[in-house]
C-alpha cells in the first residue's frame, strides 16, 4: 500500500468537504535511545526534578526516551546522579550536576501472539494503520486476555517491534470499542509512539490530526451541522458507563457532527473528534437526544423505536448487534517523516445493508 492516502470509498454516502492534512517541514528523526546515555545538568536545570530534566533533555536532543521508559529506568535503578544511583524520580537537581545511564535493549513483551487475520492499510518500520473489524477488542484485559488486536500484532509485526517503553510490543495511542469498526494507527518504535502519543494527547492543536466517523443516530435533525462541548466523566452511579459531567468532574471534550442524510426515524451523521475521550460519540450524541442506533448502553431507552422502522430495517439492525459506529477516516502527520497521511475505510457490510435498509424505506 503507497504511504499516500487512500481514496475515500464511503460506499454510497457523498464525499463531505475536509480540508486535507497540510504538508509541513520534515522534522529530525528521533534517535535511539538505547546504549550510554550522558546529560549535564545546566543552571536552566538547576533544582528541576530528574525525571522531568530527563524528559525534556531527551526531548531537546530528539531522542526516543517515553516519561513512561524515564521512570522505570530510574526506579530500575539503571540511571546515575554523580556516580550515584538515583531511584527517586522527584529528586532535586544541583547545576553541574551529571547523569548517567545505559537504555537496555527492549524485553520480549508477556503477551503472546497469535496470527490473526489483521487488514492493513499501510504499514512501514515505524507504524502500522488497521481497518478494525467490528468484534476484535484492541488491548488484552480480564475476559480477554487473548484474541485481540494487541496479539495480532506481536505475531505479524516479529522483530520488527523495537520496543514500546523497553518492551517489545505495540504502542497503542488511541482506541476503539470492542464493537466500533474501522481505523486504528499503532506504534511499531518507541520513537513512532512517542510522537504519536504527544499528537493525539494534544488533539491536533499543534499538529495535523483529523478523525472522522460515520455513525447512525435516532431521529431528525433542524440544523445541517453542529457541535457538542460537554466535559466527560465516570457516570456517578454506573460506574462502567462515562456520562456528560460538570466541568470540575469531567474532561474537556469536543465533538463536531454533520447530517449526511435523512431518514425519518434515524439520520446518518458524520461526527468529527476535536477530543479522544473513551465513548466520546456514544455518550454526546445520546446527550442530545440522538443515541446511536444498536447501542445497549447509551441507548438502551430507544429500544421500542425500532418499530418505527421499515420492517427491512428492524431486520439489518437486529442482524447488525452493535452500536451503528464506523472509524472511516484517519488523518496524521507520519511522526518521523512529516510526510501528511490520510487514510480511509468504506462502512462495513453490516453497516451499508442497514444504511441501504434505511434509505429504501421498505
Amino acid at each position: 500500500m503507497n504511504a499516500k492516502a487512500k481514496r475515500r470509498a464511503w460506499g454510497g454516502v457523498d464525499e463531505p468537504e475536509t480540508e486535507p492534512i497540510a504538508a509541513s517541514e520534515p522534522r529530525p528523526a528521533l534517535a535511539s535511545a538505547v546504549g550510554p546515555q550522558a546529560f549535564d545538568v545546566d543552571h536552566a536545570g538547576a533544582g528541576e526534578r530528574l525525571d522531568r530534566f530527563l524528559g525534556r533533555a531527551a526531548a531537546e536532543r530528539r531522542l526516543a526516551l517515553s516519561r513512561t521508559r524515564i521512570k522505570a529506568l530510574i526506579e530500575a535503578g539503571e540511571v546515575l546522579v554523580d556516580g550515584a544511583t538515583a531511584r527517586d524520580p522527584a529528586a532535586r537537581l544541583a547545576e553541574g550536576a551529571r547523569i548517567r545511564f545505559e537504555a537496555p535493549p527492549p524485553e520480549d513483551a508477556p503477551v503472546k501472539g497469535e496470527a490473526l487475520p489483521l487488514d492493513v492499510v499501510f504499514e512501514d518500520e515505524h507504524l502500522i494503520v488497521i481497518d478494525k473489524p467490528a468484534g476484535l477488542v484492541v488491548h488484552p484485559a480480564p475476559g480477554h486476555a487473548e484474541g485481540t488486536l494487541v496479539n495480532a500484532l506481536i505475531s505479524h509485526c516479529g522483530s520488527s517491534l523495537s520496543g514500546i517503553g523497553g518492551v517489545r510490543r505495540p504502542g497503542i495511542v488511541h482506541r476503539l470499542d470492542k464493537d466500533t469498526s474501522g481505523l486504528l494507527v499503532v506504534a511499531k518504535t518507541d520513537a513512532a509512539h512517542q510522537g504519536l502519543a504527544d499528537l493525539f494527547a494534544d488533539h491536533g492543536r499543534t499538529g495535523p490530526l483529523e478523525r472522522e466517523y460515520l455513525a447512525l443516530v435516532w431521529g431528525g435533525f433542524d440544523v445541517p451541522a453542529g457541535k457538542v462541548d460537554a466535559p466527560i466523566g465516570r457516570h456517578p452511579r454506573h460506574r462502567e458507563k462515562m456520562a456528560v459531567a460538570p466541568e470540575e468532574r469531567g474532561r474537556h471534550a469536543v465533538t463536531h457532527w454533520r447530517l449526511e442524510e435523512a431518514f425519518g426515524a434515524a439520520s446518518l451523521v458524520v461526527c468529527r473528534l476535536e477530543t479522544g475521550r473513551t465513548h466520546q460519540i456514544r455518550v454526546h450524541m445520546a446527550s442530545t437526544g440522538h443515541p446511536l442506533l444498536g447501542d445497549s448502553v447509551y441507548g438502551a431507552g430507544f429500544k421500542t423505536k425500532a418499530a418505527q422502522l421499515p420492517e427491512g430495517a428492524r431486520t439489518a439492525l437486529a442482524a447488525l448487534g452493535r452500536q451503528a459506529l464506523h472509524a472511516a477516516a484517519l488523518g496524521f502527520e507520519h511522526p518521523i517523516t512529516g510526510e501528511p497521511l490520510r487514510f480511509d475505510s468504506p462502512a462495513p457490510k453490516d453497516l451499508m445493508r442497514l444504511i441501504a435498509a434505511l434509505r429504501s424505506r421498505a
